[in-house]
């Protein structure tokens, strides 16, 4: 029997936003997520057009940038109130900047610019203990 009903791009692409956001937001069914991700992103490079490179990636790596930009300019806006518990907002911030020059470095990639070849490190070490690993994130 035939499927009878298929996901446009656009409704790939807004479901792999949701699920890039619920393996941030939900870290404890990261790796569920992750498959998921990897799954709609396969879906959007078979149905792209031939020739026009690793789509699914491309799109993930400009959503990870998107939320990333996000979660960076409401903790700025946080710190910038004060007060004491902005101070441990600012290693997570760090770190997330981290996921942000990697996704830049994707989109670099995939489309034949060059790479930002340094990654503060503290940002990545912060990540793998949120257990975010930048090879897992594309």
């Amino acid at each position: 029997m035939k499927r009878k009903y298929m996901p446009t791009i656009a409704q790939l692409i807004d479901r792999l936003c949701i699920v890039t956001l619920k393996s941030i937001k939900i870290p404890e069914n990261k790796k569920e997520y992750e498959k998921e991700a990897k799954d709609i992103m396969h879906d959007i490079n078979i149905t792209i057009p031939k020739g026009m490179g690793d789509m699914g990636q491309l799109i993930r790596a400009i959503q990870v940038n998107a939320i990333a930009n996000e979660t960076i300019w409401t903790n700025e806006s946080k710190a910038r109130t004060g007060g004491s518990e902005q101070d441990k907002l600012l290693k997570f911030t760090h770190s997330v900047n981290g996921v942000r020059n990697a996704a830049m470095n994707v989109i670099s990639q995939l489309i034949g610019e060059r790479k930002d070849l340094k990654l503060d490190c503290l940002a990545a070490e912060l990540c793998k203990e949120k257990g975010y690993d930048f090879s897992s994130i594309f």
